[in-house]
């Protein structure tokens, strides 16, 4: 079963295809998460792999592991240096005025008692940076390809929200919630200096196709 997760695997690193819903670090609130499954995913090692950045709970697609600690260090290094590239598919609750373009809107969190936290736009905050376009346009919604040069959190939600003016589909903070939430981290490549470059591709899930949009080309 685990191993129909598995996108691409060596001896250094093991891309798994994330189902929405499941958390990737434990909290307070998180009654599972990706830990409580990272032994299926040894495959022979004695150690645990471990997941070198994040997706967000409900959104699905490519995350790396790591298979020993040297490797999550230098994976971790190419994410600070911008060497690994990303696109996410997601589908918006409308249509930006333009086919393309690009959002740099730095990003800080706040935190009340009454709603909990939430990342919202903020001059002093840690600088975040979206590359976006639009690959197709179906019954008033528009599906979004998103390169993104940083890896904030909640940084795609946010950026839809209030540097397109449009949330993305199901979003339960930033939108209407309504539905599951459409994001999918649907590629992810990473070059390495000694060996052939770690490239996985996560097809889209069923949350896409029951919506209509199984068939765009990306």
């Amino acid at each position: 079963m685990w191993e129909n997760y598995v996108l691409f695997i060596d001896g250094e690193a093991i891309v798994i295809d994330k189902p929405a819903g499941l958390a990737v670090h434990p909290g307070s609130k998180t009654r599972e998460s990706l830990e409580d499954y990272l032994h299926h995913f040894r495959f022979g090692f004695q150690r645990l792999p471990l997941p070198v950045h994040r997706l967000d709970r409900d959104t699905s697609g490519c995350l790396l592991l790591a298979r020993n600690p040297k490797a999550h260090k230098r994976f971790q290094r190419a994410f600070e240096e911008k060497k690994v590239a990303k696109a996410y598919i997601a589908v918006l609750d409308g249509i930006p005025k333009d086919d393309a373009g690009t959002i740099d809107i730095p990003l800080g969190k706040v935190s009340t008692a009454e709603e909990g936290w939430r990342i919202v736009p903020d001059p002093r905050g840690k600088a975040a940076v979206s590359h976006w376009r639009v690959a197709a346009v179906r019954d008033g919604r528009a599906v979004i390809i998103f390169t993104p040069e940083t890896g904030r959190t909640h940084q795609l939600r946010v950026h839809a929200a209030e540097g397109l003016g449009i949330p993305i589909s199901g979003d339960p903070v930033y939108g209407a919630g309504k539905g599951p939430m459409l994001l999918h981290a649907h590629k992810l490549e990473m070059v390495r200096v000694d060996k052939p470059p770690v490239s996985a591709v996560a097809p889209l899930p069923p949350t896409f196709v029951n919506a209509g949009f199984g068939d765009v080309d990306y």
